[in-house]
């Protein structure tokens, strides 16, 4: 299974925890376990999170759809191949350049599009 897949499957069944709890009420944890993630991360923190995960995810699914490898990927792009599994597991922040050096053998670029508002 690949990493995008199995991040995406623990994405999941967080949400539903979350829904599970919050369908249960408060009390079946002994408090609102809502309203504590609420004191750990603003919604900028979220937003810029659901971001990152959205931009990685992209890079997964473009490599993985060009049936490129990571070790590939690095002799294309220059980027060495622990940075970019790095990058792929979310265990770093890159940089701009970084990730361009990534998208660009993929055949990807970055834009600046309008945020899509709930």
């Amino acid at each position: 299974m690949s990493e995008n897949k199995k991040y995406q499957q623990a994405i999941t069944q967080a949400k539903e925890n979350l829904t599970d709890l919050k369908e249960r009420g408060a009390s079946a944890i002994g408090g609102d376990v809502l309203e504590f993630m609420d004191t750990l991360f603003t919604p900028e923190e979220i937003a810029e999170s659901d971001l990152r995960v959205a931009i990685i995810g992209e890079i997964i699914k473009a490599r993985q759809e060009k049936g490129i490898s990571q070790k590939k990927l690095e002799e294309l792009s220059g980027v060495k191949q622990p940075i970019i599994a790095r990058m792929e597991k979310g265990n770093t922040s890159p940089q701009i350049d970084t990730i361009l050096k990534v998208l660009l053998p993929l055949g990807k670029t970055l834009a600046v599009v309008p945020l899509e508002t709930k």
